[in-house]
């Protein structure tokens, strides 16, 4: 019963923050008191400050991570949100132990089904499929189901003649789903090229941490790329990587501005001026063919 009642909770707040985007959200945490410091700055900021920032840092502008339900909320029109596939979620196909309560844990806490949410929607008016990475979830980490989720949601964008725009944020591959894990790299990267041939656009933003097998798949195939200030992008870890050359690294190696310079990516763009620049992309999309809803 206590399972089913925080089910039920999860749902309910979910729906409130879809419909009210950030209100809702400052809402939640504004009864909250309390202060949290910056992993950026060290600074304390209130809980009710973080969320009316969007979880951008007021002091430094160091981009906290952003739940996929109200990331979808600040960039998808009112009312216009159609979930894809909710109730997919992660089987432990290889008798991991103790992998299914931790899932049943996550998804009590986090009221999410896995670490993808998808969704077909507008944004400024223009449709378009978009699915959000949530590092609440086993840190964002691809397993069959998340990757199952992208490769759809690019099936469904091919089939509709949509734009995709996905957020990833990912700490890799998912252990407890060993070879099953990696072989998402193939699937979603497939997907993502078929996509492309078919003439679709592409839109990869990446988010705070984009690493492992999701950097090496779908995360680098955009048409576009766009990252949030900040944001570790790559495969393996800084540190990791210090230990294996045995040598130290630039300074903000692996960093968004870093793979910006070096042409990673195309653009670093502030969490505040996101749905602008995606309405300035897919506008000029738009001028190359008809939208379809």
């Amino acid at each position: 019963m206590d399972t089913r009642f925080s089910q039920r909770k999860q749902r309910l707040l979910r729906l409130k923050v879809l419909r009210e985007g950030q209100a809702a959200e400052v809402q939640r945490v504004s009864a909250q008191a309390v202060f949290e410091k910056c992993p950026g700055c060290g600074e304390a900021v209130s809980k009710t400050q973080w969320a009316r920032e969007l979880y951008v840092c007021p002091k430094c502008g160091y981009h906290r991570p952003l739940g996929g339900y109200l990331r979808l909320s600040t960039l998808l029109d009112p009312g216009t949100f159609r979930e894809l596939e909710p109730r997919l979620a992660a089987k432990n196909g290889l008798d991991f132990p103790g992998y299914d309560d931790k899932l049943a844990a996550q998804r009590r806490r986090t009221g999410l089904a896995d670490a993808v949410v998808a969704a077909k929607g507008r944004i400024c008016g223009m449709p378009a499929v978009v699915a959000v990475m949530d590092s609440r979830f086993l840190m964002g980490s691809m397993g069959v189901a998340a990757g199952e989720k992208i490769a759809r949601a690019a099936h469904t964008a091919r089939r509709a003649k949509l734009p995709l725009i996905v957020f990833c944020a990912s700490g890799g591959a998912r252990m407890q789903e060993g070879i099953l894990s990696l072989m998402q790299m193939a699937k979603t990267a497939e997907a993502i090229t078929e996509l492309r041939d078919a003439g679709g656009l592409y839109v990869a933003c990446l988010t705070h941490p984009t690493t492992g097998g999701v950097t090496a798949s779908f995360a680098s195939l955009g048409d576009i790329t766009l990252a949030e200030p900040g944001a570790l992008i790559g495969f393996a870890g800084p540190r990791v990587i210090e230990q294996t050359i045995g040598e130290k690294l630039p300074e903000g190696f692996q960093s968004a501005e870093y793979q910006l310079e070096h042409g990673f990516v195309d653009a670093v763009v502030p969490r505040a001026e996101l749905k602008e620049t995606l309405c300035r992309i897919l506008k000029l999309h738009a001028k190359g063919g008809a939208a379809h809803g």
